[in-house]
């Protein structure tokens, strides 16, 4: 059975597991796409990633709960939360 970061690349599924489910910020490239800060996640993404982005996007806003990604303000309230 697949789960949902399955459809993730392999490299940033344990990542995105971590955030989602214990509240555990990511790394600089992963925090700019979840603070919607295309910009960084430009100057940030390495050689594979930045090929990614678009799919990585398309996986947020189709499996990531609301409010835990979108704006800086969303993603300092989703870490805060129990």
């Amino acid at each position: 059975m697949q789960t949902k970061y399955e459809l993730l690349p392999e490299d940033l599924q344990g990542s995105f597991e971590r955030y989602l489910e214990k509240r555990i910020p990511t790394g600089g490239f992963l925090d700019a796409v979840l603070c919607n800060d295309l910009r960084a996640a430009c100057e940030r993404a390495d050689e594979i990633n930045k090929y990614r982005l678009f799919d990585i996007v398309f996986w947020l806003y189709n499996n990531a709960p609301i409010g835990s990604w979108g704006s800086p303000e969303n993603v300092r309230e989703w870490l805060k939360r129990d």
